[in-house]
């Protein structure tokens, strides 16, 4: 019978239930935009020292170089991703005619680092320009990485780049296109809520039930027809 009632309650009031959903749908619709393109690219590193003549036919030797990178590769991962890792790319950019600021440079790099391999992947809104920033970064990468660590004396790791640039698009995700009807739900919820708290603040009487509520004795009834 509750569920009998609520659909009379629904039936009655369906279009306050209505109203929220058709201003969010309306609103919604007015102001849509689609999501603007994102585009992505990583390269791989493989990070080194180059070891000096006299030790180079030393195992000892080799094996602390080994070691070593692994230590330069985890100080270049934190390099890549501050400031003035962003700066240099940003100034090497705008030696070619670009200007991209520092800061949407490190808000899009992403670093990984294992063993002696290090990789650096790069998010932005246009094509061609991903992939000039993803060069200057790896110029500034090979030619610039004393500036990072200290440790190293003033000369560069080596750098072997294992990957051309590829740049891929990257897909709108779910929530992008589950945004309007989540709040279409909401919104029927809302307007469901809506429909039941005016249905409770109405002192009008529409059935015998609700006379016999009130304590009164019901000695007939008109039907509809």
């Amino acid at each position: 019978m509750e569920l009998r009632r609520y659909w009379t309650i629904f039936k009655r009031r369906y279009w306050l239930a209505a109203i929220p959903a058709l201003i969010v749908l309306a609103v919604g619709l007015a102001t849509y935009q689609s999501p603007p393109p994102t585009y992505t690219a990583g390269v791989r590193f493989i990070v080194g020292q180059t070891p000096s003549p006299e030790a180079a036919v030393a195992d000892e030797q080799r094996y602390y170089n080994w070691l070593t990178s692994e230590y330069v590769v985890n100080g270049l991962a934190d390099w890549a991703r501050g400031g003035g890792f962003a700066t240099a790319v940003s100034q090497t950019l705008a030696e070619q005619g670009m200007d991209i600021p520092a800061g949407a440079i490190q808000g899009s790099i992403v670093t990984d680092n294992t063993r002696s391999m290090l990789t650096i992947a790069m998010n932005y809104g246009d094509a061609d320009g991903l992939n000039k920033m993803l060069a200057a970064a790896i110029q500034v990468l090979m030619e610039r990485n004393a500036e990072g660590l200290p440790q190293l004396g003033g000369v560069n790791a080596a750098l072997v780049l294992l990957d051309d640039i590829h740049v891929n698009p990257v897909s709108t995700g779910v929530r992008a296109q589950l945004d309007l009807p989540i709040r279409l739900l909401l919104a029927i919820a809302a307007g469901i809520g809506l429909a039941l708290l005016v249905e409770y603040l109405d002192p009008s009487v529409r059935d015998g039930r609700e006379v016999e509520k009130i304590g009164l004795p019901i000695l007939g009834e008109i039907p509809k027809r």
